[in-house]
């Protein structure tokens, strides 16, 4: 009788046994990829997150689509993934999808859907911000502006029915477009953020119904098993006003913090779960006439080192900083107003224009000591185009402008949002009905932003909320015309004074008497086709100067310049604006966005080369101060092959 040793049958037992779990494993995987049976959740018992059961991690990087042109997509979300990040994070702005109550945008640079396949197709996961409210240094926090002049004394961020209307139909829109992108669904979102650092929204009290308000309202579009998470500063009372009952609160930090400091603050809000920093700073926002923001790339490596090695999630805010094209940017209010620069460049490890930079391969080389990195070279800088100088020419002053305008009379001014108006200027303009001393003091209190006062069509001076200048002694003899033309510089993006209302907010006064009988003219620089249908009209109402003051301020200005056949496609450029003071730039109707080189730090303004074509393409400046156009050779700009986004600034501002 053949006797069978008993270890090797055991051992054969279990080498049988282990093959039918691995061939059972090799199934389940296989029908949880077939039949979209996908699952994203926490582990609460384990500290982590489980991904189809298993454990994962995110190491993330923020890319806001609305801030790179749709063209530009694949290649900055190409070089997120190369530089060894799983997952890309975005916000997602109220304001540029509805611009107008019931307007809904989702095409081109507004096609949510697209970046996010885009990402899914780079083999990156997505984490949405949906807010409503994002922060981001934009216009309104990402607010869209109608909501103040539907309703003046709207409580924002709260549980007024006036906010939450128009929240629960802009989400009844919004995320139905989510849903099957969710990774459940196949896609790749993996996590929805409710609110935005609501601990700070400067309110006087919590709104706990709020927010509460918003979670059953992201339930119910978007289901049970989605992982939902808050972000807050983990300082005083944030975490505790902005965490919400069933939503996972995570913090946000940078290079200045220590990280193990940090999650204690966590652990105090969710004592059991992963530990997420869902805004680490590679740099920090920069304001017109405040030095450019940077930190040591050794610096930024060390603290991202220190967060993974405690097994956390990351998301670095920003890894693409891009462009707050046309007139977004917002502003800030601390201990003094101050208004966002075009750039957004955040000084993050790919450059505003999509380069990377020093930080890069160093952010790479940390990764790899936590996640498989993608195989494959790494991204080299990208060639810029070097176009030289654009002749331009005075087209009409915005006076000329205003004459071909249609134009609101009241007794009183009225605010932008009260005149339907988005951003950008209005001029207010009035007659002087008595005899004024000389000179008499004109007041302009809570001017929101800025403002050229001319009498007679003369410049008088100028107002402006920066330096808390909001009066001016002018000499009006009766009878005087009295123009004021105001410009919003962005409404305020974070705190109690989110309702920003632009333009001139409360009367006008000459010498304690308040001034009456306004005529009011927006110009539609938000609507190119428009405005150049305006322009076209010019040379019909033009009598005496094409320019609006004797240096060249508050005057349009026009040129041209070639890209020739031989190049296969333009490249990106630098407008550089020497000699010119503060506008706002267009390409081929394409609006650039705002200019302001003499308190800088940002000197040249971002031409991605996706807006040109070769041939002949468009330049277009509203120049508000002043332009070197004393002689025809030297009114020009110049589109250089290199960025200056760090110049100087005045020595207080």
């Amino acid at each position: 009788m053949l006797r069978v040793p008993v270890v090797k049958c055991i051992c054969a037992s279990f080498f049988v046994l282990w093959l039918i779990i691995a061939v059972s494993f090799e199934v389940q995987l296989q029908e949880v990829t077939e039949s979209g049976n996908r699952s994203f959740t926490i582990d609460y018992d384990n500290n982590q997150f489980l991904k189809d059961g298993q454990p994962f991690r995110y190491v993330s990087g923020s890319i806001h689509y609305f801030r790179v042109l749709a063209a530009d997509w694949p290649d900055r979300l190409k070089k997120l993934r190369m530089a060894g990040f799983n997952a890309v994070q975005t916000v997602v702005e109220w304001s540029t999808h509805e611009p107008e109550p019931g307007n809904y945008l989702f095409t081109e640079n507004q096609d949510l859907e697209n970046f996010i396949m885009t990402a899914q197709e780079q083999d990156l996961y997505v984490i949405l911000r949906v807010g409503p409210y994002i922060c981001a240094e934009r216009d309104m926090g990402g607010l869209p502006y109608w909501l103040l002049k539907l309703h003046p004394n709207i409580r924002l961020r709260t549980s007024d029915p006036a906010f939450l209307n128009h929240v629960d139909a802009w989400m009844g829109v919004l995320l139905p477009r989510i849903r099957p992108l969710l990774y459940e669904n196949g896609g790749p979102v993996i996590m929805v953020q409710v609110e935005n650092e609501y601990g700070s929204s400067g309110l006087f009290q919590c709104d706990y119904q709020y927010t509460s308000h918003l979670r059953q309202l992201f339930r119910h579009h978007l289901g049970s098993s989605l992982v939902l998470f808050t972000v807050d500063n983990p300082s005083g009372n944030n975490l505790r006003c902005g965490k919400i009952p069933e939503v996972y609160a995570t913090v946000d930090f940078g290079l200045d913090k220590d990280p193990g400091q940090q999650f204690e603050q966590q652990r105090l809000f969710e004592p059991r779960g992963p530990l997420v920093n869902s805004e680490f700073y590679p740099g920090w926002i920069d304001h017109w006439g405040e030095p450019h923001h940077t930190t040591q790339p050794e610096a930024l490596v060390k603290g991202l080192d220190a967060i993974l090695a405690l097994n956390a999630s990351v998301n670095m805010y920003m890894f693409h900083g891009g462009t707050s094209f046309g007139l977004t940017s917002g502003s800030n209010v601390g201990s003094k107003f101050q208004s966002c620069p075009t750039s957004y460049d955040y000084d993050a490890p790919v450059s505003e224009a999509g380069d990377p930079t020093d930080k890069y391969p160093l952010l790479r080389e940390v990764i790899g000591k936590y996640l498989p990195l993608p195989h494959g070279p790494l991204p080299p800088t990208s060639p810029k185009g070097d176009y030289g100088k654009v002749a331009l020419n005075a087209v009409g002053s915005l006076k000329a402008l205003v004459s071909l305008l249609p134009s609101v009379t009241a007794f009183w001014p009225q605010t932008f949002e009260e005149l339907g108006v988005t951003s950008g200027l209005v001029i207010y303009s009035t007659t002087v009905p008595m005899r004024m001393p000389d000179p008499a003091r004109l007041a302009l209190n809570d001017l929101h932003d800025r403002a050229y006062v001319l009498v007679n069509g003369k410049l008088a001076g100028t107002l402006a909320r920066e330096g808390d200048m909001s009066d001016l002694p002018i000499y009006t003899p009766r009878h005087a015309t009295l123009d004021l033309v105001v410009e919003s510089q962005g409404r305020v993006s974070i705190g109690r004074h989110l309702n920003d209302f632009k333009g001139l907010t409360t009367n006008v006064t000459l010498n304690g008497h308040v001034l009456m009988h306004w005529q009011m003219t927006a110009l539609p620089l938000t609507d190119t086709s428009h405005l150049h249908t305006v322009i076209s009209r010019l040379p019909q109402v033009i009598l005496h100067s094409l320019t609006g003051t004797p240096r060249g301020g508050l005057t349009m200005y026009s040129g041209m310049f070639n890209i020739t056949d031989e190049d296969p496609h333009p490249l990106d450029t630098f407008l550089k604006l020497d000699g010119w003071g503060k506008g706002i730039a267009w390409v081929n109707d394409f609006c650039l966005g705002r200019y302001w080189p003499d308190v800088g730090p940002q000197v040249t303004l971002y031409v991605p080369g996706a807006v040109m074509h070769r041939g002949d393409n468009t330049l277009l400046l509203l120049e508000l101060e002043r332009a070197p156009c004393d002689h025809p050779d030297s009114c020009f700009v110049t589109l250089q092959n290199h960025h200056q986004i760090n110049g100087p600034t005045p020595p207080e501002f």
